[in-house]
Parts: C-alpha cells; sequence; structure tokens
C-alpha cells in the first residue's frame, strides 16, 4: 500500500522506559503532560506535498539507508495505525477512525541540538520500514483483533540474531484503544509548537486537510542489545508483530503475523 497522500506523524514516550533508554527524556524536560504515564506528544515524520525534508517519502520496504554523515541510528519498532481523520466544517478534527495495522520501524538518528523531534526522524529515502502486509482492524478497543498481538524486534549482525527490542503486547502501550484515540485527536487540534514539538493542525492544514493519518503509536522498550548498539552497514532488521495464541516463533511469514525486514545500507 502507498502512503504518499497520507500524513505520517508518530507518537513519543508512550512505551515505558523508552524515552530514558533513547537518552531522549531530557528534550521533554519542559513539556507538561496531563498523567504521568501519558505520551509527551505528537512529531511529524512524512508531510504530503511539503517542500521541506519532511516532504520526502522516506518509508520503505527491505533497505534501510543510513545517512551519509556520521550518526548515531537505532531502530524503533513500532505498531503504526492507518486512520480516516474526519474533520468538520472548520477543519477540526472531530474523529478518528482506525482502519489497519503494520509493523513499522520509526528509525531514528540520536542527533545531539536537535531542535524538533522530527529532525531526528528523517534524511531521505528509506529512512523508515514498514511491514509486509497490514491487519485489518475490526474494532480499535478492548475485545478486537489487536488484544492478541504482540510485538518484538531483531537485529542479525555478523551471522547471530540479538533481540533489539523487548517483547511487548500491545495493550502494554501506556496509551491505547479509546483513550489513546481521544489523546491524538485532542493533540491534533491543540498541539501548540513548543520544545521539540510541532503545531499539527498547522501541518494538517499546510498538508491540504489529509483524508488519512499513517501514525505509529510508539517504540517499545529496548532489549540490551539494541540499547547499547547502534545500527551499521549489513545489519539485517526484523519487526515482528505476532497473534500470541498461534505457537510460532519462526521468523517465515504466516497468516496471522507482520513482518518488516529489512537490510541496512
Amino acid at each position: 500500500m502507498e502512503l504518499e497522500n497520507v500524513i505520517g506523524l508518530g507518537v513519543a514516550g508512550n512505551f515505558a522506559h523508552h524515552l530514558e533508554q533513547a537518552g531522549e527524556l531530557e528534550d521533554f524536560k519542559n513539556v507538561v503532560t496531563e498523567a504521568a504515564d501519558a505520551p509527551k506528544g505528537i512529531f511529524p515524520f512524512y508531510l504530503p506535498s511539503s517542500d521541506c525534508f519532511l516532504g520526502v517519502y522516506s518509508i520503505g520496504t527491505d533497505l534501510l539507508n543510513l545517512p551519509e554523515y556520521e550518526a548515531n541510528a537505532q531502530v524503533e519498532p513500532e505498531i503504526a495505525v492507518l486512520f480516516d481523520i474526519v474533520y468538520d466544517d472548520k477543519k477540526k478534527v472531530i474523529d478518528l477512525q482506525a482502519q489497519k495495522f503494520t509493523t513499522f520501524n520509526d528509525c531514528t538518528i540520536r542527533k545531539e541540538g536537535a531542535k524538533k523531534i522530527s529532525e531526528k526522524k528523517s534524511w531521505g529515502l528509506n529512512s523508515k520500514g514498514i511491514g509486509d502486509k497490514w491487519i485489518d482492524i475490526d474494532t480499535f478497543e478492548e475485545g478486537g483483533v489487536m488484544d492478541h498481538y504482540h510485538l518484538c524486534s531483531f537485529v542479525k549482525r555478523d551471522g547471530v540474531l540479538h533481540p533489539y527490542g523487548v517483547d511487548a503486547p500491545l495493550p502494554g502501550y501506556s496509551y491505547f484503544y479509546t483513550k489513546l484515540k481521544t489523546w491524538l485527536i485532542d493533540k491534533l487540534n491543540s498541539q501548540k509548537d513548543f520544545g521539540p514539538l510541532e503545531n499539527i493542525a498547522q501541518l494538517l492544514k499546510q498538508c491540504g486537510y489529509p483524508s488519512q493519518a499513517f501514525i505509529s503509536i510508539g517504540a517499545t522498550a529496548y532489549a540490551e542489545f539494541g540499547e547499547k548498539n547502534y545500527l551499521k552497514s549489513g545489519d539485517e532488521i526484523y519487526v515482528v508483530a505476532y497473534d500470541g495464541r498461534v505457537d510460532d516463533d519462526s521468523l517465515e511469514e504466516s497468516e496471522t503475523k507482520v513482518i518488516l525486514s529489512q537490510k541496512v545500507q
């Protein structure tokens, strides 16, 4: 599925300990949230039709291009959801309708001095990665298909497969289902340009009020290898969503499994 006309957004700080492990907690020291476990905010990683660097379609399928300059890049294993956006007559977002989900690598460089999160999120073609298929969402609330899914990730280096992110059930996200959707709608309308965050309502306007949003809902905590190792050329990345009711721990395709596989260039 091509997403060139779909705005790409991410949620920062929606999984316990990720920001601390990524060394990014300091970036949000002045951002006040409504609850201790609330995400920190929304950031853009792709803005269709924009003439800035975020206007480059950065989502790849099988390759990950590291920046040409020296950069500390890490996999950010995530679930991403395709939402239909519903606006009122004043172009305020009044609903997000979840359609389907897939795996996503919101690959991020740990860039000193970056003023905005988005500056760490895209550096050209194949900065990101998307899974091999989509799973339809029957209902974006408890009792639906996503209840049973887990997210895990690995990096194969020199022939050895290392866990990169922890294995996490999707309901383990700090904000999920209706709580997440309500929060997203509020931030789409009200988030200000402050600190590392940007005015998302203004970006929606600049993009011509897109009818859909591809939203990565937060990176998991890192396993030991993921926390201590940046990506390098030749690495193989796997981000996997699987149905926990199905006894299958392989990296082979199946009807219930979604796999993102990338070779680092």
